[in-house]
């Protein structure tokens, strides 16, 4: 990942020992008390008011369920469309991509090939696209068999991915402040965002979940998402995911990552690289 946009080597570092060591030693705020996250109706979000009428909004994570969650898994994607939980995982001779049932094993599984690093998921109807790190190539797979279809340039870093259905387009993060637009079909960018929070940038910007008019980002090594109105780059909401595994759930690695809208709700799955629990939520007043 490139350092271009990012605060110092440390997250490049970090995420390099996490492909020779199978994850970084991350320490991950053990806080008590409740989780929290920001409600979830991106699509109330108007572009370039919320923040300047409202300023940005604090929320928190309130569970609904808790889930199974592959504890083996280093969870850089995650996107429900039905009743169908979409997963791609990380790490070279580790990646893959997995479909099935929320909190159960998957029906379906495609192994991404040695050395190739899986990045960020998203679905496009019938075909899924898959990113890579720093292998410079996307790939297409069937949405309903994974079968890979065909593999494309894509000369940036991957980290995130999603589809924004108005404009349609792909939304990118690369771990910098800056999210990506591109077309659905070649991956070519068509333009690209600051983040920021405050008017401060915010950066190690990771997994991405489109809803409705605004984007979901994970913030690497952190245990916060940002709800992001893409029109301006404004952070409208700040979620505070802290406190969801015990102390001694957490492993080598561990990091909260992955968050995908539960369909025809105002709930979402989250989970994190290495995680044996996945929980069902929604996004309340902090």
């Amino acid at each position: 990942m490139s350092g271009t946009g990012r605060s110092g080597d440390r997250g490049h570092m970090m995420r390099a020992a996490a492909v020779v060591l199978a994850g970084a030693l991350l320490f991950v705020s053990c806080a008590t008390g409740s989780s929290a996250f920001g409600d979830p109706a991106g699509n109330r979000v108007k572009s370039g008011q919320w923040a300047a009428e409202r300023g940005v909004e604090r929320l928190r994570v309130r569970v609904l369920q808790v889930l199974p969650h592959d504890p083996q898994g280093f969870t850089e994607g995650l996107e429900m469309a039905g009743g169908t939980l979409y997963e791609g995982t990380g790490l070279s001779g580790g990646s893959s991509v997995r479909a099935g049932p929320p909190g159960r094993p998957p029906t379906v599984r495609a192994a991404l090939p040695a050395p190739l690093f899986g990045e960020g998921i998203t679905l496009l109807g019938r075909t899924l696209w898959q990113l890579t790190w720093r292998d410079r190539i996307a790939v297409e797979r069937d949405a309903a068999t994974l079968k890979e279809l065909r593999r494309v340039p894509y000369p940036d870093d991957g980290w995130g991915m999603c589809l924004q259905r108005s404009p349609r387009r792909l939304v990118t993060s690369g771990g910098s402040a800056r999210l990506a637009f591109r077309d659905p079909g070649t991956l070519a960018k068509t333009g690209e965002v600051t983040v920021t929070e405050e008017g401060r940038p915010v950066t190690e910007l990771n997994e991405l979940e489109c809803v409705g008019a605004a984007v979901y980002a994970n913030v690497l090594f952190t245990d916060r998402i940002m709800r992001i109105d893409p029109a301006t780059g404004t952070v409208t909401a700040s979620i505070d995911a802290s406190g969801l595994l015990r102390a001694d759930e957490l492993v080598y690695g561990s990091a909260l990552n992955g968050i995908a809208a539960v369909p025809g709700t105002d709930q979402f799955l989250i989970t994190g690289k290495f995680w044996p629990k996945m929980f069902r939520v929604d996004f309340v007043p902090g």
